[in-house]
C-alpha cells in the first residue's frame, strides 16, 4: 500500500510540474545571426584519444556546432552516486577554445547498467506481455519513481556543472522520447487516476461512452479496471494513446522545469521529435521549448526527393507557432543499423538536402553524426568522417557546405513562412484507424500520400495538429486525411471554414466516429451532412474499379480500396464508379456551401484523380499559380528574409538538368551573384539548387 502511495505521489508531482508556468523569454534566447552547421559528436566512442585531432578536422571543415553528453550517463555515473565529469569538461573546454558552440543533452533515455541491475522495476514491462531487459536504449518505465528521482539527479548535477559554461548555448532534453508499449503497474495505474480524471468518477458514463456492455466487459468498481493488455475494446485502446502522449509531453515538460531552474536567459532548450508524428502530444510538449528540433533521415540516391524534410518541417513549424527549427539528426553517408542498405548519398546531394531544411524554415543542420563507429548497434550509421578517421568524400562536401553557408548564411536564417493551405492531422484518426482497419497494409490514414500530391505539384502547406489546435485562420484551402474520430465541435468549425468562404478537400471516413471512437448512431456523416451535401448508410470494400468519363481529366481514372454509397441532397457529383453495382452512387462529391465548398472522395482515388481535385480546390483561391506550371522533380519553396525580402529556392531532384523560366520580380541569385529578372531561362543542374532572393 505504500508504495503505490509513493508512486500516486509521484505521478501527482510529475504532473503539477510539468504544468508549471515559464515566464515569456522573447526577445532573450540565442538568436542565429548565421545558420549552424555541423554534428553529434561523442568522443566516448572513438576507439583512441583524438578529440584533439577531430577539432582540428572540424575546424577545417567550417563545423560550428556540435550536440553531445545525451547517450551517457554510464560514464556521468558509473555506480550509484559516483558523478564524473572530467571527461566532459575537457571536451566542453576545447570545443569553447575552438569556437565551437555546444548543445548538452539530459541523458536519460540510456540508463546505466548498475541501475537496471539495482532496481529491475524500472526496466519496462510492454503492452505485449513482454519484459524489457538491459542492453538497449529506451527500456525503462517513464513512470517508475526510482527512474524519475534518478533522473532528476543527473540533469541537476549536468546543470550545476555546465549551465554557465560559455560554450553552451543550449539543452537537448532527453532523445526521440516514445513511450515503446509501457504497461508497469505504475504505468497502468497513472492510465487510471487519468481516466478517473476525464471521466469524473463516474463509472456508468464510462461504460455508456466506450460502449463496455459489449461482451460484458463493463467495469462496475475502480479495483477491476483492466490493464492493456489483451484489450480489443477501441475506445479503450484510443484513450491509452492518448495517455501515452500525455505522459511523453508531460516527462518533457518536467526535465525542462528542471533545466529552467538553471539555464542562461540566451540559452534554448528543445527536445528532438522524431518524424513519425502520433507518439506525443507535440503541442504539449513544445510548451516551453524555444525552438522545436527533429531527426530526419531521408531518402538517398535515387530515390532523394526533398519530401521527408519538407513533410516533417510543416508539421514542427506551426506546433511552434510558425517559429524556426533545428535540425539535431539526419543522413552524413549512410543511416542502416546494418551493412544492408548502404546508400550514400550522391555528390551534391548532401549539399542539395541542407538547403532543403533551411527552405523549410530550419536554422541549424546537424547529421549523425561526426565519425563512423567501429561497434555498437548503429555501426553502419557513417558519419562526416568513415571508419578509417580520415575525411571522406562526404567530409569534403561538407567542408563546401560550410564555406558557402559562411558567405551567404545570414540571408537563409529566420525565413518567415506564410502558406494558405493546411493539412489538418490527427492523432485520434491515425489510431483509430489502426484499431479498426479498412486495409490490409496497416497504413488507413493516408497523410503522407496525401501530403505528396501537394508536395509534388508545389503546393506548400502547414500541417496542423488538430487534436489540439483547431483554428484555421489565415487558410484559405484545407486538405483532410480520413477524419475518422473528431469532435462534433471540430467538424462544425470545418463547416463554418467552408461556410465563411475556404475550400474544403476531404477524405472518406470522415466525421464517421466520435472522440471515444463510438459510431456516431446517426446518418452518416453525421455533422458533417449540410457541408457535404449527401448522406450515405452503406460503404463496401473494392479493387480497383474505373471511374465512368468525368470532368476530373485523369489519365489514370479509377479509385480503389474502399467505397461509400453516396446519396446527394445537395452536393453534385463529380464521378462515379463504372460498375454495374457500385455506379449506382457517385463516388466522389463536391458541394458549393455558403461561399466555399468541400469536395469529397468517398473512395480512394488514384494519385493523379487526388492531384487534380486538390488543384481545383487550389485554383478556386489563385493560390501558388506560377510555381504549379512545373511538377516534382522541380520543387519550389518560398518565405521572407528577417529583412522582409521574398526568398526564393528551385531544386531539381533529378540526375539531368532541367529547365525553369524564373516566375519571380527581379532578385539576386546567392550562390553565383547572378542577376535574375522574371521570364528568364535558368537551368537547375542536377540535385542542384537556385536561391534567389528579391530586391
Amino acid at each position: 500500500m505504500k508504495s503505490r502511495i509513493a508512486i500516486l505521489l509521484l505521478f501527482s508531482m510529475f504532473v503539477v510540474s510539468s504544468q508549471a508556468s515559464t515566464p515569456s523569454r522573447e526577445g532573450k534566447i540565442y538568436h542565429f545571426s548565421h545558420p549552424l552547421y555541423g554534428a553529434a559528436y561523442y568522443a566516448e566512442y572513438a576507439p583512441t584519444d583524438r578529440l584533439d585531432e577531430d577539432i582540428r578536422l572540424m575546424k577545417e571543415a567550417g563545423l560550428n556546432v556540435v550536440r553531445i553528453g545525451e547517450s551517457t550517463w554510464s560514464l556521468f555515473e558509473p555506480q550509484d552516486g559516483q558523478f564524473e565529469f572530467a571527461w566532459m569538461d575537457r571536451i566542453i573546454d576545447h570545443m569553447h577554445k575552438a569556437g565551437i558552440k555546444v548543445i548538452l543533452g539530459t541523458p536519460t533515455y540510456s540508463i546505466p547498467a548498475w541501475m537496471a541491475a539495482e532496481h529491475p522495476e524500472v526496466l519496462a514491462h510492454t503492452t505485449k506481455d513482454e519484459q524489457r531487459y538491459y542492453g538497449m536504449r529506451q527500456n525503462m518505465d517513464l513512470k517508475n519513481p526510482t527512474y524519475l528521482r534518478y533522473s532528476e539527479r543527473i540533469i541537476r548535477k549536468l546543470m550545476e556543472r555546465y549551465a554557465k559554461h560559455p560554450a553552451v548555448i543550449g539543452y537537448q532534453v532527453d532523445n526521440e522520447a516514445d513511450s515503446r508499449f509501457i504497461d508497469n503497474k505504475d504505468y497502468f495505474e497513472g492510465f487510471k487516476q487519468y481516466i478517473r480524471d476525464e471521466f469524473n468518477d463516474d463509472l456508468k458514463e464510462l461504460n455508456r461512452r466506450w460502449g463496455l456492455n459489449f461482451w460484458g466487459m463493463n467495469i462496475n468498481k475502480w479495483d477491476d479496471f483492466y490493464d492493456r493488455k489483451g484489450v480489443t475494446n477501441p475506445s479503450y485502446k484510443i484513450w491509452w494513446e492518448r495517455w501515452n502522449r500525455k505522459v511523453l509531453a508531460d516527462f518533457i515538460n518536467w526535465q525542462i522545469d528542471i533545466v529552467n531552474e538553471y539555464r542562461r536567459p540566451e540559452q534554448f532548450v528543445m527536445h528532438c521529435f522524431m518524424p513519425y508524428l502520433f507518439s506525443m502530444d507535440q503541442v504539449e510538449a513544445f510548451r516551453q521549448m524555444d525552438y522545436p528540433a527533429v531527426n530526419i533521415y531521408y531518402d538517398r540516391q535515387d530515390r532523394q526527393d526533398g519530401m521527408k524534410i519538407a513533410y516533417f518541417a510543416d508539421f514542427v513549424r506551426p506546433i511552434a507557432n510558425n517559429h524556426n527549427f533545428i535540425c539535431t539528426e539526419t543522413t552524413a553517408q549512410t543511416s542502416s543499423s546494418s551493412s544492408r542498405y548502404q546508400n550514400p548519398p550522391y555528390d551534391g546531394q548532401l549539399r542539395q538536402n541542407m538547403y532543403a531544411f533551411f527552405a523549410n524554415g530550419a536554422n541549424m543542420v546537424a547529421y549523425w553524426h561526426w565519425a563512423s563507429n567501429h561497434y555498437g548497434a548503429e555501426t553502419y550509421c557513417r558519419g562526416l568522417i568513415g571508419h578509417d578517421q580520415l575525411p571522406s568524400r562526404v567530409y569534403y562536401e561538407f567542408q563546401r557546405n560550410a564555406a558557402e553557408l559562411e558567405r551567404i548564411g545570414s540571408q537563409l536564417v529566420n525565413i518567415k513562412k506564410r502558406n494558405r493551405v493546411a493539412m489538418l492531422f490527427s492523432h485520434d484518426s491515425k489510431y483509430g484507424l489502426e484499431f479498426m482497419p479498412y486495409t490490409d497494409n496497416n497504413y488507413d490514414y493516408q497523410d503522407y500520400m496525401i501530403y505528396e500530391a501537394l508536395y509534388k505539384q508545389n503546393i506548400e502547406c502547414d500541417i496542423l495538429s488538430v487534436d489540439k489546435r483547431q483554428d484555421f485562420t489565415g487558410y484559405d484551402v484545407l486538405i483532410i486525411p480520413p477524419l475518422y474520430i473528431a469532435s462534433d465541435e471540430l467538424l462544425l468549425k470545418i463547416s463554418e471554414f467552408v461556410r465563411q468562404g475556404g475550400e474544403v478537400v476531404m477524405c472518406w471516413k470522415s466525421g464517421y466516429a466520435d472522440l471515444d471512437s463510438y459510431v456516431r448512431p446517426v446518418v452518416a456523416p453525421g455533422p458533417l451532412t449540410d457541408v457535404c451535401g449527401f448522406t450515405y448508410n452503406e460503404y463496401s470494400t473494392i479493387g480497383t474499379l474505373p471511374l465512368k468519363p468525368n470532368a476530373i481529366g485523369a489519365t489514370d481514372n479509377t479509385v480503389s480500396t474502399w467505397i461509400e454509397f453516396l446519396r446527394p441532397t445537395m452536393a453534385t457529383p463529380l464521378a462515379y464508379a463504372d460498375h454495374p453495382f457500385f455506379g449506382q452512387w457517385p463516388c466522389i462529391t463536391e458541394n458549393s456551401y455558403g461561399r466555399g465548398h468541400l469536395i469529397y472522395m468517398g473512395a480512394i482515388p488514384s494519385k493523379d484523380i487526388l492531384r487534380r481535385l486538390i488543384n481545383r480546390a487550389v485554383d478556386r483561391k489563385g493560390i501558388l499559380q506560377a510555381e504549379r506550371q512545373y511538377q516534382f522533380p522541380i520543387i519550389f519553396r518560398s518565405g521572407t528574409t528577417e529583412k522582409g525580402h521574398p526568398i526564393h529556392y528551385i531544386f531539381n531532384f533529378s540526375a539531368e538538368p532541367v529547365s525553369v523560366t524564373y516566375p519571380y520580380s527581379s532578385s539576386n541569385s546567392l550562390l553565383d551573384s547572378a542577376k535574375l529578372s522574371r521570364g528568364q531561362n535558368l537551368t537547375v543542374e542536377p540535385w542542384g539548387v537556385v536561391i534567389a532572393v528579391e530586391k
